[in-house]
């Protein structure tokens, strides 16, 4: 049973984290920018935040709460399967807490900075290209995390398809 929640709880994750990337940032963006709104990417990327920051909070919590069950079941697996595991979900625990207490911020602290909407500050700005590098760390650590996220899945379902036969 153990097992089973190990895997709802990772699947439920994984769902919510493709859901983010594939549908709601981008349908954030494009459509508040249907409304040529001199501010629409500042109003998306308050939307995509605080989304994300959900995404990478239930991510770290749900990969220690997997890491402390899949300590409890260690008897259960051979030592490569517990040793994949637990590096895998030490990976995601890292990637999203790192996305979040440390990228995320910094972006937040850089968008304060700007005077004025983030789509007026010339993409030559110092301050914007920063901001912009630390976006792309921040899609590779949630993506990163997802494909950590899939691999451990793979590797827990395989136990259970084990178990059962």
């Amino acid at each position: 049973m153990l097992n089973n929640l190990r895997l709802l709880l990772l699947a439920a994750w994984l769902g919510a984290a493709i859901f983010f990337s594939a549908v709601v940032a981008p349908a954030a963006f494009q459509v508040l920018r249907t409304f040529s709104l001199p501010n629409a990417s500042e109003l998306a990327g308050a939307i995509v935040s605080r989304a994300l920051a959900a995404v990478n909070t239930s991510g770290f919590g749900i990969s220690l709460l997997l890491i402390a069950l899949t300590f409890a079941l260690k008897k259960r697996f051979s030592r490569r399967s517990f040793f994949i595991q637990m590096l895998l979900l030490l990976w995601i625990a890292a990637a999203t807490g790192i996305g979040e207490w440390v990228i995320a911020r910094r972006m937040r602290g850089l968008r304060s900075a700007f005077h004025g909407p983030i789509d007026q500050v010339a993409a030559t700005d110092a301050g914007r290209m920063a901001f912009d590098a630390l976006h792309g760390y921040s899609v590779v650590a949630l993506l990163t995390a997802m494909i950590a996220g899939l691999i451990v899945f793979f590797v827990m379902s395989k136990r259970v398809q084990t178990e059962r036969e």
